[in-house]
């Protein structure tokens, strides 16, 4: 606390916000929030002093939240502030309680306020653009090697009469009346200085006065673009590619959006995929998965490659060809192909073929291994039940 020449006492700031010496700006900066939140005249109509209390709150961080004049605080006191030392000027009791609050407006809500002001004070002149999503079919066997897709994305591109100004004949916007470029007012209601969007520029600073009959003052006119896409091999269902500023346009010359494309890839006919696995479902007569032999197996190339299939081989046995599966989308090396044998029983038997059929019944008791392991368990189980 500290005693001023007029006998009027004045407390240290650090002490008004409630921070230490040496505390960091956003410390400071915190503090000050919340006492200003607390000090707020809505919540204290009740409290006579909440007034005089929120404008030595404003002061204090006024002083602090300032390099040179925390500096010359941190040095000299209030001292420094007083008889034109150092040059500096606070809002202190000669600032008016609708100054301070108004103060504290932008500091708090000015976020919240039309996303801030531009350099110099001033709104931003454009907006950007709005990101665009495009969903992408593609076939496996487009997502198995690179290929280009041809895509039409309806969307808005920059006027070009007037070259994305929004005014005729390209002319610059002028700056609003209302506002004086600031894209927000204040009006005075009582204690409190109120905030709003200009309603003249809609919160753009700037104005039109003779806008473009093309696209009437936007900037922008609805038109579909065809796009070549580059589609990596390897990609997969939910892989997004990212086209940069191919989106929507801005609205007066402002930055174009985004162009997301997702993926997905369609269900094969042959080939069912995991990752960068291929599997694929051969069927294989009784005869040749007895004896054994050979079949040709398609790869996702268009190629074939012959398959050795050994003799007994039994359903769903798996044979894998190495490096015959999907490329990678991020480096490393391609899947397998995984051959799937299923043994398929005849149908539509000659009488011969029945009658050749039951002689290797009968005489082939040796021949079936599994099926006699399987009874033999059977079996036992069985007796384990009835001698329970």
């Amino acid at each position: 606390m500290k005693v001023n020449g007029r006998g009027m006492s004045k407390r240290d700031y650090y002490e008004t916000l409630g921070v230490a010496r040496g505390s960091s700006e956003s410390d400071i900066k915190k503090a000050f929030r919340k006492k200003a939140m607390d000090l707020h005249p809505d919540r204290n109509q009740d409290n006579p002093h909440a007034e005089s209390r929120f404008k030595e709150v404003n002061e204090a961080y006024d002083c602090l939240k300032d390099p040179q004049k925390k500096a010359a605080y941190d040095r000299f006191g209030h001292a420094a502030f007083e008889n034109g030392g150092g040059g500096f000027r606070h809002a202190g009791a000669n600032a008016d309680f609708a100054s301070a609050f108004s103060d504290v407006f932008d500091d708090l809500f000015g976020d919240f306020m039309g996303g801030g002001r531009a350099a110099g004070g001033r709104s931003r002149r454009a907006t950007r653009g709005s990101d665009l999503r495009y969903n992408l079919r593609v076939t496996l066997e487009e997502a198995f090697a690179e290929t280009q897709a041809r895509i039409t994305v309806p969307s808005s591109v920059a006027c070009e009469v007037c070259h994305g100004s929004g005014a005729e004949g390209g002319a610059e916007p002028a700056t609003c009346p209302t506002c004086s470029g600031l894209g927000k007012v204040r009006a005075q209601q009582g204690f409190f200085t109120v905030e709003r969007t200009c309603p003249t520029c809609s919160g753009r600073g700037q104005i039109i006065k003779d806008p473009c009959k093309a696209c009437a003052g936007a900037g922008r006119v609805q038109k579909d673009r065809t796009l070549t896409v580059k589609v990596p091999a390897g990609v997969e269902t939910g892989t997004r590619i990212r086209l940069a500023g191919e989106g929507e346009a801005g609205l007066r010359g402002g930055p174009s959006g985004d162009l997301y494309i997702f993926v997905e890839v369609t269900p094969h006919p042959i080939f069912e995929r995991d990752s960068t696995n291929l599997y694929c479902r051969i069927p294989v007569s009784m005869a040749t998965a007895a004896l054994g032999g050979e079949i040709d197996a398609p790869t996702l190339d268009g190629g074939r490659t012959r398959v050795k299939v050994p003799a007994g081989v039994q359903s769903g046995k798996q044979l894998r060809l190495r490096g015959k599966g999907m490329p990678a989308l991020r480096g490393g090396g391609p899947g397998d192909l995984y051959i799937e044998l299923a043994v398929e029983t005849p149908v539509n038997l000659t009488q011969r073929q029945r009658e050749l059929l039951r002689e290797f019944e009968s005489e082939g008791r040796d021949n079936h291994p599994e099926t006699q392991d399987f009874f033999s368990r059977v079996k036992s189980f069985w007796d384990g039940v009835k001698g329970a």
